[in-house]
């Protein structure tokens, strides 16, 4: 088991979705019998936005080789892919920023989703070439998006699950605290929420062999 975590809060370690992403693990590793997974860690905060060299790369035909694959943001998405493409299983601990994904999630998205690497452009659209793997997407929101308490709108999960699709990746499974800033008795009821939705979940140890992995 090799789990690649995504980690998009500004508050790192501290944060809600961090918190909510380790019940996660936990609960994958129990159900895999791995009592100390592999575990992958990028910190998406700390991600370059994409640069020249990158653009470049993205506009010519084919993907560039020898020293141009070494410069800037091109090396970082190269990197990034290659962690992706080597996980059993992807998780993504995000905050819900103004309805949708925070811009290190997004930083973390455009290097990844990559024509030529993670996709191909055909006569049918876009379609994914990454080997399809579950992948657990851990969100924190001070409101609630979901349910009969919802009051605003959710922007995060539809663009997420479909950006995923595109790359191949769509065993997507989401979890949610839901209302952090409505004080400690809220916070608590939400973390029990999502407790509850989490051992509800039918988590697997994900049987394929690295090499299928791509």
């Amino acid at each position: 088991m090799n789990i690649l975590r995504i980690n998009c809060s500004p508050r790192g370690r501290a944060s809600e979705s961090y918190r909510l992403s380790q019940r996660l693990v936990d609960r994958l590793a129990r159900a895999a019998g791995v009592p100390e997974p592999r575990i992958t860690e990028v910190d998406a905060t700390a991600l370059p936005h994409v640069d020249d060299d990158y653009a470049a790369a993205l506009s010519a035909r084919v993907d560039p080789d020898g020293d141009t694959l070494g410069r800037g943001a091109l090396r970082q998405s190269t990197e990034l892919i290659e962690s992706l493409r080597n996980a059993s299983h992807i998780i993504i601990a995000t905050p819900m920023h103004n309805f949708t994904v925070p811009s290190s999630l997004k930083v973390w998205i455009d290097h990844v989703v990559r024509v030529r690497s993670t996709f191909e452009i055909t006569p049918q659209g876009k379609v994914g070439t990454l080997a399809d793997r579950p992948v657990y997407v851990a969100i924190s929101s001070g409101g609630e998006f979901s349910g009969e308490a919802a009051r605003q709108s959710d922007f995060l999960t539809p663009y997420l699950g479909y950006l995923l699709g595109t790359i191949g990746l769509h065993d997507v499974n989401f979890f949610s605290v839901q209302g952090t800033a409505r004080g400690a008795e809220a916070l608590e009821a939400a973390r029990a929420r999502a407790e509850a939705q989490i051992a509800a979940h039918v988590f697997t140890g994900f049987a394929r062999k690295e090499p299928a992995l791509a």
